[in-house]
């Protein structure tokens, strides 16, 4: 019993690591797009199912920004910004054998054994961030930032602007040379 126990913890252990290898960062712009001709944006639209985020999801983007020397104006910026949060419930099954046959484990013909499998089920919340050229309306640039959601409201809010954070971390992007 003490076997298996170990066995689970370390399979959750590896399990909860590939969930954060899958989190994460992606960003990419228009190549074409001269970023150094914006200097103010203004916010167009967050899409959210938890309006408690809004203000979140605002206030994180905008240290991003304001960091890269933006300011926000309430309208008329050379650059509208809109976000989307998306949650999805995501699954892993856990099987552990008990090493009595069946499994990796076979030890001959008729070997009895069991089995156990458990369903762990963990929300991924996905944000993504458009930043669009005001006056042609075309996208230059997209952040998204996917990580696991916990039950603590405070770790999420930390988890978001850590994200955000990373996603701002080279934007704008670099004329090309």
């Amino acid at each position: 019993m003490k076997l298996q126990r170990t066995i689970f913890a370390c399979i959750a252990s590896l399990l909860l690591c590939t969930t954060v290898l899958f989190a994460g960062v992606k960003t990419d712009y228009d190549r074409n797009a001269n970023f150094s001709q914006y200097k103010t944006y203004s916010w167009e639209n967050v899409k959210t199912r938890d309006q408690l985020l809004v203000p979140r999801i605002e206030e994180a983007v905008n240290a991003g920004l304001a960091a890269k020397g933006w300011t926000q104006v309430p309208a008329g910026g050379s650059v509208l910004i809109n976000a989307i949060d998306i949650n999805r419930n995501q699954q892993t099954l856990n099987t552990f054998y008990d090493g009595m046959g069946g499994g990796w484990r076979w030890r001959g013909v008729g070997g009895f054994g069991g089995s156990t499998t458990t369903v762990e089920n963990y929300k991924i919340g996905t944000l993504v961030v458009d930043v669009f050229d005001a006056n042609s309306k075309t996208l230059i640039w997209r952040g998204s930032a996917s990580n696991t959601l916990s039950n603590n409201s405070e770790k999420n809010i930390k988890n978001l602007d850590k994200e955000v954070q990373k996603m701002f971390a080279h934007f704008p992007p670099s004329p090309k040379g």
